[in-house]
């Protein structure tokens, strides 16, 4: 155990699969929120406004399409 606190030296790692991870995980999370919220949008104009599916489906389908250009067009990401 002493062995590994000698060897260690802060700043010294590669944290380039970490940070691939976390772009992974902010993409997935970002598309994830979106298609729970269009999920949501949809259902409750569907059973709680009364009107029929595709008066649910279609502005579920708006949002969905605005959202995806919105998550597609956001900052680049930047290279440290």
């Amino acid at each position: 155990m002493d062995d590994a606190a000698e060897t260690y030296h802060h700043g010294d790692q590669n944290v380039s699969e970490q940070v691939q991870t976390y772009r992974v995980f902010d993409e997935l999370t970002k598309y994830a929120a979106l298609h729970i919220g269009v999920l949501v949008l949809m259902l409750t104009l569907w059973f709680c406004l009364g009107v029929d599916f595709l008066g649910g489906l279609v502005p579920g389908l708006v949002v969905l399409g605005l959202g995806i250009w919105f998550l597609r067009r956001g900052k680049p990401a930047q290279e440290h």
